[in-house]
């Protein structure tokens, strides 16, 4: 069953086999227009949230991030 986390990140923990499990976490990120504290606060969760992820777990990361490439990514 997903779990979520804040408005912007849901997890799902899956079982695989008997000792084996998938952690899915799902992020959409701020967009640019954010302030920088609502961008660090998503961010800050989501590190929160991966540290709490057993380091066996296989893990999926799936999300908009709102990434900027290029030399014109100050927009």
């Amino acid at each position: 069953m997903p779990w979520p986390v804040s408005d912007r990140i849901i997890t799902m923990r899956l079982p695989l086999s008997k000792d084996n499990f998938a952690t899915i976490i799902s992020v959409y990120a701020p967009t640019m227009t954010n302030t920088n504290e609502n961008k660090e606060a998503v961010y800050n969760q989501l590190a929160s949230v991966l540290s709490g992820i057993p380091r066996t777990d296989k893990l999926l990361l799936i999300g908009d991030f709102n990434a900027r490439i290029g030399k014109d990514n100050d927009k």
